[in-house]
């Protein structure tokens, strides 16, 4: 413990990494755009620069504080300083702020506002670059980056992909994939988490509205929308609802108001994967091959593991994620004449992950060479198509889902948060449905935003050792430790996204801690109010299976790898 005087005031200090997390823990907030609490330091905008009473200036990000500091954080030569900075990266900067995605959620530009930059002095010299629309996930427009590196920093010490770098120097510098590749032919996973950090319009969603808008203002078409879980818990950040509150409510109603036909819930996939899931494992615990056996719901961490890892993609669940499994279900169930009523189908699905947009495009989760959901609205694109329509999302009256795809349970519901899937995977090979025996399970270490969760359960006498795991990096570590022999688990969950789905790439930004928390918390609270918390309780789950799913199963619910 020490003390440290910040612009005349004295504070005490234990053990914060640096003196800028002690400026702003005193309510100062010190303006950045490198750096990140959860990366490594990188020191490179300079825009936290302090001064101590000795008159030297140095970054607060990457200045531990020492006993006996004096720092002024808003000297004129500060002001001035930062002012310039600001002034610097505009110069090289495309400055069509106005159709910007980013335009009006710009650090940048909100930054240009707060210290006063009504000019900007200096030429632009700067190289104009083609913008990248390779991947279906991410459009990367180089002249809108301003070198900050925290794409480079979470590509590479959070997801441990490296599918971009810095290259050149100087006035030359610049983000770009290996050897001026696009972002499709790198090793890119489509997680988004470079665009949930970048502060300008460098990288942003790939977005699909303009065809879902087109398709919703034909007559002859039937639009269907399935929404994800973490969806209806981060959708409200955008919209004025306080953090982490379910608007699940509201979002059917103002899809219907768009003119989405039917708006099914995407639990009723994840009940079905739980189901299919389960009693793959089984038959692997039973046979003892192929194990561990990888979770599949999440396409960033099976994209990542056969680039990095193809000896243990025998080891990935074939089962399709929620979403597929639904999106097969849907158009199976709309086949019928009578259901289409004579109209073309398209199906969209409404998901926190950028990496579903690329998903939908594998040869693997078409059924019979058919795409079975036509395109993905992440959480945000969701947002604007809802401001864009008009509608004051806060006055809106709750509507339920459309039956038949309506009801989720519980368990369904968690798979949004980190450790969710093998929670739910819990429940279903428990041995009733009794709220005491759920109520041992949630305490059994599954819950929690730990990056790696080793827990162990009982089946029929038999100890089975399971793993949670949260970020491609902290993934890969596990792998080490499993290929190694310095871990044996049975049972993996994988997510490519720290803290899992409710942080996801598609997800509102500027979640700061209480946010995440109130995320991860929301998706719990709704597990609370629902009747149904195991997923082979749900009767939707048990009546597809004795209908429209009865010796379809494999066809649906897994992936078809003999599809091209």
């Amino acid at each position: 413990m020490g003390f440290i005087t910040i612009d005349g005031r004295k504070v005490k200090f234990t053990d914060e990494p640096n003196i800028l997390s002690i400026i702003r823990r005193e309510g100062i907030d010190l303006p950045t755009l490198c750096y990140h609490s959860e990366l490594s330091v990188y020191g490179a905008c300079r825009l936290c620069t302090v001064e101590d009473n000795r008159g030297r200036t140095f970054a607060s990000c990457s200045e531990q504080p020492r006993d006996g500091m004096v720092i002024y954080t808003n000297t004129p030569r500060l002001m001035k300083y930062r002012k310039m900075i600001v002034q610097l990266l505009l110069a090289a900067h495309d400055r069509d702020c106005t159709t910007c995605i980013k335009n009006g959620d710009c650090t940048l530009q909100a930054l240009a506002r707060r210290l006063g930059v009504l000019d900007v002095p200096f030429e632009n010299r700067k190289t104009s670059y083609p913008v990248d629309f390779s991947s279906p996930a991410i459009v990367r427009n180089p002249n809108k980056c301003i070198l900050c590196g925290d794409c480079v920093r979470v590509c590479d010490n959070v997801q441990n992909v490296n599918a971009i770098d810095f290259a050149y120097r100087g006035t030359e510098a610049m983000v770009t994939p290996a050897f001026q590749k696009t972002l499709a032919e790198t090793d890119c996973v489509n997680c988004g988490q470079c665009r949930a950090v970048c502060p300008t319009g460098a990288i942003s969603i790939h977005t699909n509205k303009t065809p879902v808008w087109a398709a919703l203002n034909d007559p002859n078409t039937k639009v269907v929308a399935q929404i994800a879980p973490a969806v209806r818990i981060a959708l409200g950040d955008s919209l004025g609802i306080p953090h982490g509150e379910n608007v699940m409510g509201k979002l059917v109603a103002a899809l219907h108001r768009m003119g989405f036909d039917e708006v099914y819930d995407t639990t009723v996939g994840a009940d079905l994967t739980i189901m299919e899931e389960s009693r793959e494992f089984l038959e692997r615990l039973e046979s003892g091959e192929k194990l561990p056996l990888f979770t599949s719901c999440c396409p960033g961490w099976v994209t990542y593991c056969e680039n990095r890892h193809p000896e243990l993609v025998q080891n990935i669940s074939t089962c399709r994620s929620p979403m597929q499994m639904l999106g097969a279900v849907i158009r199976e169930y709309f086949k019928d004449p009578e259901k289409n009523e004579g109209k073309k189908l398209v199906s969209v699905a409404i998901m926190p992950c950028t990496a579903k947009k690329g998903e939908i495009l594998r040869p693997e989760s078409r059924t019979d060479g058919i795409q079975d959901v036509d395109y993905v609205l992440t959480t945000t694109e969701l947002a604007n198509m809802i401001q864009t329509a008009g509608l004051k999302f806060d006055l809106l009256e709750a509507e339920s889902c459309d039956m038949p795809f309506g009801i989720g349970s519980g368990a369904g519901v968690i798979f949004g948060n980190t450790g969710g899937v093998m929670e739910a995977v819990l429940r279903r090979l428990a041995q009733t449905s009794k709220r005491a025996e759920i109520d041992v399970i949630r305490q059994s270490g599954v819950r929690g935003d730990g990056e790696c969760k080793e827990l162990t359960f009982d089946y029929h006498g038999r100890t089975v050792r399971a793993a949670v795991v949260n970020g491609l990096r902290n993934a890969e570590e596990l792998i080490q430790k499993i290929e190694s022999g310095e871990e044996t688990f049975d049972i993996v969950e994988v997510m490519a996204c720290r803290r899992g789905c409710i942080m996801g790439g598609g997800q509102p930004l500027g979640a700061g801690p209480r946010t995440k928390a109130a995320r991860a918390k929301g998706l719990y609270d709704a597990d609370n109010d629902i009747q149904i918390k195991k997923s082979d309780d749900n009767p939707i789950v048990t009546n597809l299976y004795q209908t429209l799913l009865k010796g379809k199963e494999h066809k649906l619910l897994h992936r078809n790898f003999g599809e091209q």
